[in-house]
């Protein structure tokens, strides 16, 4: 009787961790997926955000997210400059997934950038956690009408093709 309840407790034990760990595989998938959205009514995720793109963001997209002038004009060594933050910029176009690749990776030709492009942006991923890279992204959206944050809350929610 006493083995029958071990082999039992020993099943039921095993299923836990094979259903914990699915569900776990399930999780990591849909964070993954580029479903996740960055919200900026968190407060205190925007507050983090505002200081990390002060110190790393702000001397090429401007202190305002204003961006650099003439940002859809190449400059003469074929780059653009640093397009605007704000909402006179493209960056609400764009799901949370690609704007967190670009800070985090920088634009990859082929990827988040048209093959041969290149770009002054450069990777925050060696020196920034993938929170503080959220935060940033929650400041610059903090900053948006409410037409462009429900316009890229719907790109981001879409799912992937």
């Amino acid at each position: 009787m006493a083995m029958a309840l071990k082999k039992k407790v020993a099943v039921v034990g095993l299923v836990s961790l094979l259903v914990l760990g699915v569900g776990t595989l399930i999780y990591g998938s849909f964070m993954n997926s580029g479903a996740a959205y960055v919200d900026p009514s968190d407060q205190r995720l925007v507050t983090h955000g505002k200081k990390i793109y002060a110190n790393n963001c702000a001397a090429c997209h401007g202190a305002k997210l204003e961006g650099q002038p003439d940002w859809r004009i190449r400059q003469p060594n074929g780059r653009l400059p640093a397009p605007p933050h704000d909402e006179t910029g493209h960056t609400w176009h764009h799901p949370d997934a690609v704007l967190i690749d670009i800070i985090k990776n920088g634009l990859v030709p082929g990827v988040t950038a048209p093959p041969g492009y290149v770009s002054d942006m450069p990777a925050y991923g060696k020196s920034l956690t993938d929170q503080d890279i959220q935060a940033v992204l929650a400041y610059i959206k903090s900053s948006w009408p409410k037409q462009a944050l429900d316009a890229q809350k719907e790109i981001t929610q879409q799912p992937p093709q």
